[in-house]
């Protein structure tokens, strides 16, 4: 049939007016960066998010409660693919028939902050201990502010719906109180506690950090081994020798740990290396309690030439036995025994079968000091809030262990040199060395963490709550009774809470909500009054968080209590625990969404962070989790799996591809990918997801023209429809089914793959390309034209609202242009019900056998065409070989044809020629012989036939009549 673009080429009468052509204002070129701002602009105008909401209030609620970011920052890939993974889940279920509520949420408080506002701050002169802390906190409320404002255009840019004019703040005067609140639940059920334990510190930040605030780097440290002498037993004399990476930690060493179950041997030196440019720090004669499997590794690191194993060293023998202090006689400080203890966690895989026990220091090295002796009171406090040495540590008072200021801040202070230079000089190095291993940085400075014993706030995860099992046991029933996408979350998250520690809730810094509680200054209690809690609460929710910190504390404790005898706590809460929270006074605050959530939905380093948090907070308040389904999505990463980086220039801003394609382009690359994974991104991947979108766009855009004026009057009855159209109804009937499945199971890849494919391949390649013909040249009140029209119709619906969770902007367009109407949307449509008799299984099997003889002759049409023997296929009229008697009867009563788009076509169930064309890879017995349509050529439809006469074939005569008399 022909084209509207080619020449006519008689020099008769010109039948291009009498074809019905496609017609539509749908552009071909889509324009997404300019038009997506208008298709926003429309959508806040008629104030889409409210008629969302109007339409579905008698309908089921699905709530999806949004984790909160930072308001710091410009987005980034992540957090974009992120959110719009959260916008497909909720528009999906919004379509499938749900109430489908979107409240976007802000974390506001933390050291992301207070650090950027200390910044600024600086920068005019001010350090921030010159900063009144009212002046401060109201600096870190304005720039949280300025970031959320900032971040929300952002996330709006991207064609997310929701409650964009009322977010939620953990900021807001309503929620900090219902943080305290959260708080005080802790308090009055018992499990919050203040204990003197080895914390994750950073010296840099001041402040103790949460696991989930560390991230893992390579790091050099030095390493040392350390004689420690035996002061009885039978080895009285020798040295127990044990290795360090944390030089700085030997002033606070106060035991020695060995394996109960380890070999050890005592080892006395015979001889040292010689040629040695320094005095070694051994002798022979020196004698050494080693392990007997690290003892060679010891020897070569002691520059030992030769030694000899003595005798065995029973760990019965070590047992109750204590060492001098390496520094003893220094500073008058070192003077205690250290004793020998036996320990579960000392292995033989590294170091020397003796572990150096600080219990300031380390959690191993507290739990085998406090379950050996019980007490805390004998840990010294060696190092400040600044990673410097204490008076608790004599004669290294005031030495730094890293840097915190300047350009070597986060380096090695001077305090390991000082140890090393004072282990030296009494004798007790054996040796030193240096290693790069895996150490832990605070994620937001990138420095190194120290471990140090400080008071801080925990809440206990082993004590038993109301229902009578621990907070740790509810937490990992929770995590049973949760459905998890993927399904590897559920152990990844499982391990982390059963293996963490109680969990650390104070911060020592000024911007968040404080520790609000008093503790008695001489029992040590924290004071449980439902009236004083209330006034606390009152108060905040009032004036805010700085509430706590400007009203006396005779306020909160009323007339009962004095305030002389309590002490006020002016930590801050960790901001963990902040947005652990939200569901307390999201869900639960809000009308408009309900408690528990359906999903969480956030990036899978969460199962440490908000997940968890959130988990312990309502699973110690509540008894339960906070949600039913955790989804995560995996990290974004360049085009060859490498973690983008400024310093590898390999990062791909949102605004780049938004200013330079569209926001639909990340919506297509979000939903064209494994979430569930690791996500690639680069040029090439999004050049992939602009090719499928031009496709896509190209297949509508012809479903439009195509549907030029259609109308109901126009509608007919599939048992009237030939069989193609029944075939393609099928295929919608089994795609509906596909993708309510699909989107049910948050399977947006799957979901975005079939209706690609069902558009590229079902339409464009086969179904539109058979029915142009009849689309342009058959009479319009033809069975063929109308049936083909009507199933166009039922395909746009379909595809338009299917599509419409990850193409927002597009289906949209697409959809004004066939309804145009000022008030409406695709966005307030549901998923079409598909009648169940579309279905038709049986037909569908034919159909694949019609295919696949369709798909042999379109191959030999090729091959025809590019050997310049045809110019098109309307020229052929192919002989085809089907060997299969049912395959060939599956073309019974079908206008073959048609179907291969040619002028005619034979069919035949002898033996091929041997020079017939057959398809490689092909395991069906179809052959082809091209040959050449006999006949004129029809001036009208192209097509070449025997009962051409003059110009045109009898249905396009019978159409021009019917046109030119109009009817």
């Amino acid at each position: 049939m022909p084209d509207a673009s080619a020449e006519d080429e008689t020099k008769g009468r010109d039948y291009k007016d009498t074809l019905f052509l496609p017609k539509t204002d749908f552009p071909m070129r889509a324009g997404l960066p300019k038009r997506e701002p208008q298709w926003l602009k429309r959508w806040s105008e008629m104030n889409l998010y409210q008629r969302l909401r109007d339409d579905a209030k008698d309908r089921e609620d699905f709530v999806l409660h949004d984790g909160p970011p930072y308001a710091n920052g410009h987005i980034h890939m992540g957090t974009a693919l992120t959110k719009i993974l959260k916008d497909l889940i909720v528009r999906s279920k919004q379509m499938a028939g749900y109430n489908a509520n979107y409240v976007p949420g802000w974390d506001c408080h933390g050291l992301p902050i207070e650090w950027k506002v200390e910044e600024e701050f600086r920068g005019k002169g001010r350090a921030k201990r010159d900063v009144p802390s009212s002046e401060f906190r109201s600096a870190c409320r304005v720039y949280a502010q300025k970031w959320l404002d900032i971040q929300r255009e952002e996330f709006k840019r991207l064609g997310g719906e929701g409650d964009w004019d009322n977010p939620y703040t953990t900021m807001a005067f309503a929620s900090e109180a219902r943080i305290a609140s959260e708080l005080l639940k802790f308090a009055k059920a018992g499990l919050l506690y203040r204990g003197s334990k080895p914390v994750m510190w950073s010296p840099v930040e001041q402040t103790a950090l949460a696991e989930a605030e560390i991230e893992y780097h390579d790091h050099q440290s030095p390493t040392i081994w350390v004689k420690f002498p035996l002061e009885g037993g039978e080895f009285k004399g020798a040295s127990v020798v044990i290795w360090t990476t944390t030089p700085w930690t030997i002033p606070g060493n106060r035991a020695i740990c060995y394996g109960p179950k380890m070999s050890y041997g005592l080892y006395e030196v015979v001889a040292m290396k010689g040629d040695l440019d320094f005095e070694p720090w051994s002798a022979p004669g020196d004698q050494l309690v080693l392990s007997d499997a690290l003892a060679e590794s010891v020897r070569e690191a002691g520059l030992i030439e030769e030694w000899k194993r003595v005798s065995d060293v029973p760990a019965s023998a070590l047992e109750g036995q204590h060492c001098a202090h390496p520094l003893k006689g220094f500073a008058g400080g070192y003077e205690f025994d250290v004793p020998l203890l036996a320990g579960d966690h000392v292995t033989d895989e590294a170091g020397t079968g003796f572990v150096h026990t600080a219990p300031g220091h380390g959690q191993d090295d507290y739990i085998a000091w406090v379950s050996a002796f019980g007490t805390q009171a004998e840990i010294p406090y060696t190092v400040d809030e600044f990673g410097v040495y204490t008076d608790e540590a004599p004669g290294f008072t005031g030495e730094q262990i890293l840097v915190i200021e300047g350009k070597k801040k986060g380096k090695d202070g001077g305090a390991n040199k000082a140890v090393i230079d004072q282990l030296i000089a009494h004798g007790k190095l054996l040796a030193r060395g240096r290693i790069k291993h895996s150490y832990p940085h605070s994620w937001r400075s990138r420095a190194p963490v120290i471990f140090r014993n400080t008071p801080q706030w925990f809440i206990a995860l082993d004590k038993p709550t109301q229902n009578g099992k621990t907070l740790r046991e509810n937490a990992l029933n929770a995590i049973d009774e949760t459905k998890f996408t993927p399904p590897q979350g559920r152990n990844r998250i499982r391990t982390m809470v059963e293996g963490r520690p109680d969990w650390l809730i104070s911060r020592q810094r000024a911007w968040g909500v404080p520790i609000t509680i008093f503790v008695h200054k001489e029992t040590g209690e924290v004071l449980v009054d439902d009236a004083v809690n209330e006034r606390i609460v009152s108060a905040i929710a009032e004036k805010g968080a700085d509430a706590w910190f400007d009203m006396p504390a005779s306020e909160f404790l009323g007339a009962d209590y004095s305030a002389d005898d309590y002490e006020k706590i002016d930590d801050i809460l960790d901001v963990w625990f902040d947005s652990g929270s939200t569901h307390a006074f999201v869900l639960e605050d809000r009308p408009d969404l309900r408690w528990p959530a359906d999903i969480y939905c956030e990036g899978s380093d969460q199962h440490r962070g908000w997940f968890q948090s959130s988990l312990l907070e309502s699973c110690g308040t509540r008894g339960r989790a906070p949600y039913g389904h955790l989804v995560t999505n995996g990290f974004v990463v360049d085009g060859e799996g490498r973690k983008m980086s400024k310093s590898l220039g390999n990062v791909m801003a949102p605004e780049q591809v938004v200013n330079q394609y569209g926001a639909e382009i990340i919506r297509i690359w979000m939903a064209s990918s494994d979430y569930t994974d690791e996500v690639r991104v680069s040029e090439e991947i999004i050049g992939s997801s602009v090719d499928a979108y031009r496709k896509l766009r190209n297949t509508m855009r012809y479903l439009l023209g195509a549907l030029h004026e259609f109308g109901d009057d126009e509608k007919i009855a599939p048992s009237e429809m030939p069989e193609l159209e029944r075939y393609i109804l099928h295929r919608l009937s089994v795609l509906d089914g596909e993708v309510r499945a699909g989107y049910e199971k948050l399977d947006f890849k799957g979901v975005w793959r079939k209706c690609l494919d069902f558009a590229s391949l079902e339409l464009s390649a086969f179904y539109l390309d058979i029915r142009k013909d009849s689309l342009y040249c058959d009479r319009p009140d033809s069975t063929r034209r109308r049936s083909a029209r009507t199933v166009m119709s039922a395909v746009f619906d379909r595809l338009t609202t299917w599509l419409a969770p990850i193409c927002v902007f597009t289906m949209e367009e697409a959809w004004q242009e066939r309804y145009p109407s000022a008030d409406g949307s695709v966005h307030l449509q549901l998923f079409p019900e598909t009648p169940s008799e579309w279905r038709n299984d049986e037909l569908a099997a034919k159909w694949r056998k019609i295919r696949d003889v369709r798909r042999v002759v379109t191959g030999a049409l090729e091959v025809e065409r590019r050997e310049k023997r045809i110019g098109a296929s309307l020229e052929a009229a192919p002989v085809v070989y089907v060997a299969d008697a049912e395959m060939l009867r599956a073309y019974d009563g079908l206008d073959a044809a048609e179907l291969f788009i040619t002028s005619g076509a034979t069919f035949s169930g002898d033996a091929a020629p041997d020079n017939a064309f057959r398809l490689d890879g092909e395991n069906i017995d179809v052959a082809v012989v091209p040959q050449k349509a006999g006949g004129q050529k029809c001036k009208r439809c192209w097509r070449i036939l025997p009962e051409v006469e003059t110009d045109l074939c009898h249905r396009c005569d019978d159409a021009v009549s019917a046109s030119d008399s109009g009817a």
